[in-house]
Order: C-alpha cells, then structure tokens, then sequence
C-alpha cells in the first residue's frame, strides 16, 4: 500500500477552497487569505474581500478591471473609502496588473480571529540545552539567533514524565 505524500497545509486551500472562492469571483485564495498583508493589520481587522465582480468580456478587447466587494464594519466605512485608491493599489500590485478599478463597500460584521496568546519564555533548562548544542561560533549574531531558535524549539517538545 502506498504511503500518502505529505503537503503542507498552505499548498492544500486552494485546492479546498478554489472552487468556493471561484464562484465568488476569486481567481485564487490569496487575496482572502494575505488580506491583511495586502492592506495592514488596522485596516484588515474592520474589512474584508466578499466577492470580486467581473464586467463581460466582449470579443476579444482585453479585459475591463473588476470590481472588489468589501464587507466594513459601519463606523469605519468612510476611513475605507478615503483609502480606497490605495487599497485598489495594493491589490493591483500584488496580481502584477490593473484587475481592480472600483471598490464597493457593503456594510455589515467583519469576522474577528480571537487574538493569539503570547508564547511563554523558553525555560532556563530549554535555553542551556540549546547553547550545549549550539557550541561556540565565530559570529556572535547567528550563536544568539540559532540558541533563540533552539530554545524556542526545545520549549515547544512536550515534556517526558
């Protein structure tokens, strides 16, 4: 019987979530999915893309830009129309062409992740073990970011009763 390949998540959404996020005018999930590194953290926490209209393409004259839907919060939606030329902007370069011409606010509730908890500090025992296996290195910057990393990842093992 032959083992399944293992895939990182990231390469599995669009296969799971292409054919949904088509429907709605999202020629890929990465516009969902990066909508806070396309926009900020501020303004991606009171909007969010809902649908990406498309105009008819008549013969063969090249494509029209399309229209971004974004779902904003009530209070803010002014703030997203004064930043909508950049928003437009942002999308644009992040596709490499001019596929967004307009935007249109529809407002309503925007879906907030619960925040995340900060990560504990790396125990004493975590970070020991890590300089042991790190030993001595000539560039004092990498030592100290590989014994961050030992220790982060030494903290993250479940600990053995």
């Amino acid at each position: 019987m032959k083992q399944p390949s293992l895939r990182p998540l990231s390469d599995l959404i669009d296969e799971a979530l292409g054919p949904v996020l088509a429907a709605q005018g999202f020629a890929a999930s990465d516009i969902v999915t990066g909508w806070p590194e396309i926009v900020g953290e501020t303004l991606a926490s009171h909007c969010e893309p809902l649908k990406i209209s498309w105009p008819r393409r008549i013969g063969d004259a090249p494509p029209e830009p399309a229209t971004l839907i974004l779902r904003v919060e009530g209070a803010f939606a002014l703030e997203i129309q004064h930043q909508a030329p950049v928003i437009m902007e942002r999308v644009n370069t992040r596709y490499g062409w001019r596929c967004i011409g307009k935007i249109v606010i529809k407002q309503g509730p925007v879906r907030k992740d619960p925040p995340r908890k900060p990560r504990p500090a790396p125990s004493a025992d975590a970070i020991a073990e890590a300089e042991r296996t790190v030993g001595s290195i000539a560039d004092e910057g990498l030592r100290e970011a590989l014994v961050r990393l030992g220790s982060g990842i030494l903290s993250d093992r479940p600990t053995q009763s």
